[in-house]
């Protein structure tokens, strides 16, 4: 990710570009921690009336590449005339700079297409995540929020809940998680915001109640998202003294794959 200057937090707590933790492990139809179905995690389309992108497009458009028919009908559905082919051209450069990495420029250009057109869910999501990349927390937050409440989607809010907790504010944690248990959200989305929750819990000292939220299972062919509650299961097993368990779950990730970009951090922290 491109937000190592986050607080100090090792690499496996962050949500990673497109919320998608490396392009492409959200999804998966499975009912939410409440027992609804996910809004917008799990395939489908979670747009009032049943339209506008899935998950899956909107993960292509997060790689780059010209833009697709679904993204140019919603500029023209929620964009006054006068306004689209603006934004069209400012859309188009910010996801060139996005798939690039280049956030601050991919900012600047979502920004103009914002100024054309403030109601496309999709300019004020990558908008969002630009931010959050840079370290803009309180821009990122507020468009990743606008782009929740346009699209109905629930699967950046593991960004947001980072976004707060890089900014203290605590208790908007603690919050936005309860939101988010309660709408649900695809497998995927769900680990990723079990691994924001508990490091925010570790961070707390609050430790059994990280311990019941990471609730970390060994399994054969785990997804990524899963790893990632291992290495904060680590953490918090670190944290209580368990170091027996600290190691299982560590043991469990370096045989997964040992070349994880984050694994050394980890090592280090645990001193294992």
């Amino acid at each position: 990710m491109a937000d190592a200057h986050r607080r100090n937090r090792s690499n496996e707590d962050r949500p990673s570009k497109g919320g998608a933790r490396r392009q492409g492990t959200q999804g998966g139809g499975r009912q939410g921690p409440s027992g609804k179905k996910p809004r917008g995690s799990g395939g489908r389309q979670g747009r009032p009336g049943g339209r506008g992108p899935s998950q899956e497009d909107r993960k292509k458009l997060h790689s780059g590449g010209q833009l697709p028919r679904w993204i140019r009908e919603e500029i023209t559905r929620s964009t006054p005339k006068d306004r689209r082919d603006a934004a069209i051209r400012e859309l188009e450069a910010g996801v060139e700079a996005f798939a690039a990495d280049r956030y601050k420029p991919a900012a600047a250009a979502l920004r103009r297409a914002k100024a054309a057109s403030s109601r496309s869910a999709t300019i004020r999501e990558l908008l969002g995540l630009s931010a959050y990349h840079i370290g803009n927390w309180d821009e990122a937050l507020k468009e990743l929020r606008a782009f929740r409440r346009m699209s109905g989607e629930t699967d950046q809010m593991p960004i947001e809940m980072d976004c707060l907790r890089a900014l203290g504010r605590d208790a908007d944690v603690d919050k936005t998680y309860q939101l988010f248990h309660e709408l649900g959200g695809g497998r995927d989305t769900d680990n990723e915001a079990r691994v924001v929750y508990a490091s925010h819990l570790v961070d707390q000292s609050r430790l059994e109640e990280a311990w019941k939220v990471v609730n970390a299972r060994l399994v054969s062919n785990p997804p990524e998202s899963l790893v990632r509650r291992w290495a904060v299961a680590a953490r918090v097993a670190h944290a209580a003294g368990d170091g027996q368990a600290a190691s299982k779950f560590l043991g469990a990730i370096r045989e997964h794959d040992a070349e994880l970009p984050w694994l050394e951090d980890l090592e280090a922290e645990l001193a294992v």
